[in-house]
């Protein structure tokens, strides 16, 4: 049976989501832990929604397993309990104190933890003035030495809004494809001074969110003008100018899915490359 599991962690002593030879990663906490409580023969294998870099930190997560259902029905042992509290119990009690399962439920047909998804959200905290920086909220927000124009630089992020080739903002990797939708991108000085930024796209390609926040920067500093970041997006080249951001300001906060009945058509329409054109 397939399940669908969501939990947060905080990134800071973590080299990121996936597995690594020799490091601390979340998947391979959370896959010891499904491995431990199921007593499975292997470690159990999960499919993210969102492989986050290291510091990189998340409320929202989403992955999936695929696990053996008479183990998962053995959860409760002789509890009253359902097999979906009982999951989450059990988790958490193995789990170390940065990772946290939130719920864990039997997957609709035709879920996909990572293809299924429609939007992913993220946050950027950016704090632009030392003195008034919450040393509690230190390993969520990132630091800039000097003040910041959070109007022109909300101006700015607008004008990237929508389906382009985001070549700019990304690592390529052989074979995939950097066009993305990007449906929210705004900033924002929240009541504690600091500058949030809410990120939202269909899916995001490797460094993407972090380039996204670095290419408005120098518009906020006063250094570049609104349209420099669109004028970056459209030459589809990385520019040595657009600083890829700290991994602690980063926080994926929500991911979200189609209604069960498009659950399969979706991850159909996620796994095919797409071309600004329209064509795969």
């Amino acid at each position: 049976m397939r399940l669908r599991i969501d939990f947060a962690y905080d990134g800071t002593d973590f080299s990121g989501w996936a597995a690594q030879p020799g490091r601390r990663t979340v998947e391979s906490e959370l896959s010891a832990a499904l491995t431990t409580v199921l007593r499975a023969p292997e470690p159990v294998r999960l499919t993210v929604a969102g492989r986050t870099d290291a510091g990189v930190h998340a409320r929202g997560a989403v992955c999936h397993a695929d696990v053996d259902d008479e183990a998962y029905a053995r959860l409760p042992g002789r509890s009253d309990r359902t097999p979906e509290a009982a999951a989450v119990t059990r988790l958490n009690g193995v789990l170390p104190g940065d990772v946290v399962v939130r719920r864990v439920r039997e997957a609709a047909e035709g879920f996909d933890a990572r293809f299924s998804a429609t939007q992913r959200r993220y946050r950027y905290r950016l704090s632009d003035d030392l003195a008034s920086l919450d040393p509690l909220r230190r390993r969520d927000t990132a630091v800039h030495r000097r003040p910041l124009d959070v109007t022109a630089m909300d101006a700015a992020a607008g004008r990237l809004v929508g389906l382009h080739d985001f070549a700019a903002f990304c690592k390529r990797r052989e074979g995939a494809t950097t066009v993305r939708t990007l449906i929210e991108y705004s900033w924002s000085r929240g009541a504690d001074g600091v500058l949030e930024a809410t990120v939202v796209a269909d899916a995001f390609c490797h460094s993407m969110v972090r380039a996204l926040v670095g290419s408005v920067v120098p518009v906020g500093e006063g250094k570049r003008e609104i349209d420099w970041p669109a004028t970056v997006l459209a030459g589809r080249t990385r520019d040595p100018e657009v600083a890829v951001m700290p991994p602690q300001g980063l926080s994926l906060e929500e991911v979200t899915y189609p209604d069960d009945d498009r659950l399969a058509e979706r991850a159909a329409e996620a796994r095919a490359v797409r071309t600004l054109d329209g064509q795969e």
